[in-house]
């Protein structure tokens, strides 16, 4: 079996929430414990099916924790693990930067859509 080469302590992180959601999946549980509605709220714009991928992925990390309270209807809470807590401080200062940053980006992203635009007429 090959051992797995990172080339940066970035390359690790990367490794374990690359993606799309994972990153909001733990900053929203950052703020505490949410039930798999909440979440999916809290999220937005994410499926049923990719957010179920994404918290198994992460439980099987050891990031998140799942608890199934056994009962009907279903209640099944997610919390983060301190292991995941690590991870979800470490992404403050990255949403902190999106938040100071955030009117420059919708600007390039506009940029990126005109250019996609201009070059497929």
């Amino acid at each position: 079996m090959k051992s797995l080469t990172f080339s940066c302590g970035l390359d690790v992180a990367l490794s374990v929430i690359g993606g799309k959601w994972k990153p909001l999946i733990l900053y929203h549980l950052a703020h505490g414990t949410r039930r798999y509605g909440e979440l999916r709220r809290a999220v937005g714009g994410v499926s049923d099916k990719m957010l179920i991928q994404q918290l198994k992925e992460l439980h099987a990390d050891g990031l998140i924790d799942r608890r199934d309270h056994q009962q009907v209807p279903p209640k099944v809470d997610y919390s983060l693990t301190p292991f995941g807590k690590t991870l979800a401080d470490a992404l403050g200062p990255l949403c902190a930067w999106g938040s100071e940053h955030s009117h420059e980006v919708e600007q390039l992203v506009a940029r990126r859509a005109a250019n996609v635009a201009n070059a497929a007429a």
